[in-house]
């Protein structure tokens, strides 16, 4: 909604319209790893930021539920470890059923369709395909072409851990250097397919194997942001413990932790093979209704309603 209050909004405005057109060269300077990581440094690391009234106040204006911690909520004394939560998920993130794809963050999606004769085709808005995968991954470009894809927008408030959206087996794991950009809608929505330039990790996974979910090849893209200065893969089976690094030929088990956004907004892009899976028809509805205010309506000239959702929770279903 265009209503929703965002951390830093004014900067944003700031760097996404005067900087950018202004001074070309200052705002790639501020979109660069080294500013972002001092930017975060700033917002969540240094002595200001930890001035705070008392965690509990905290977590309570950010909206956060204390009762889902894993962690006491006194231990969550800084904004990093804030953002940085620990929650026990089996207990208040439901999984997805069998063949259903889960949700890999507590966010806000949009659902979309690389087709150009689907409802939800939006020609490069939010990332250029080619460039989103890497040029050089012609095997990954191939096998995706003219599939769907969804976008999930992580705010600062967020829980920050990404979690595995189907079960299956990773056959490919490479990172993509690139920009800081913010994922912040006035971004998105100001630089052209943002999701693309920007730093990001992908992780193909093959879930047609035994025990896997079958719905096919899913190209699961980590896209760091302004703030941002990595994203720690973690794999672990139970809970948070013994976290493993993403490697090809391990079996990853859906709804289970995969890896942690640094402190800032993000954003997690899910692409599926054609006629492979078909999204819930609420995320759907919700996404093309009119006269709901949105920045991204704003932007785009239609109907682009983002929808809540919940971690593990069920964003799409198997088609067979």
């Amino acid at each position: 909604m265009r209503c929703e209050r965002l951390l830093g909004d004014g900067l944003v405005r700031l760097l996404y319209n005067r900087v950018r057109e202004q001074s070309p060269k200052l705002f790639h300077a501020l979109t660069s790893a080294r500013a972002s990581s001092w930017l975060a440094h700033i917002n969540y690391d240094s002595a200001l930021s930890t001035r705070l009234s008392g965690a509990g106040r905290f977590l309570r204006s950010l909206g956060v539920d204390t009762d889902e911690l894993l962690d006491p909520p006194e231990s969550l004394n800084t904004p990093r470890k804030v953002f940085e939560r620990r929650i026990c998920y089996e207990d208040f993130r439901p999984l997805a059923g069998a063949r259903q794809v889960a949700s890999p963050a507590d966010s806000r999606v949009l659902v979309g369709s690389l087709q150009d004769t689907s409802a939800l085709y939006l020609k490069e808005k939010f990332f250029s395909y080619k460039e989103l995968l890497g040029e050089t991954k012609t095997r990954w470009l191939k096998a995706f072409k003219g599939g769907d894809y969804a976008v999930f927008r992580l705010t600062p408030e967020k829980y920050h851990y990404n979690h595995v959206p189907v079960s299956g087996r990773v056959v490919d794991y490479y990172e993509i250097e690139g920009a800081h950009h913010s994922c912040n809608p006035r971004a998105v929505v100001s630089l052209v397919t943002p999701f693309s330039k920007n730093r990001r990790a992908v992780t193909i996974i093959d879930s047609d194997t035994q025990g896997g979910s079958r719905v096919g090849l899913v190209a699961m893209i980590e896209v760091v942001a302004l703030m941002i200065g990595e994203i720690v893969q973690n794999y672990s089976q139970e809970a948070y413990d013994h976290p493993q690094a993403m490697t090809p030929g391990m079996l990853l088990k859906k709804g289970k932790p995969k890896s942690l956004f640094r402190p800032g907004s993000s954003t997690v892009v899910l692409l599926f093979q054609p006629g492979r899976v078909s999204f819930s028809q609420d995320l759907v509805l919700n996404q093309l209704r009119s006269g709901i205010p949105s920045r991204f309506s704003a932007g785009f000239g239609r109907p682009l309603v983002e929808t809540e959702v919940l971690v593990r929770s069920s964003v799409a279903r198997a088609l067979d």
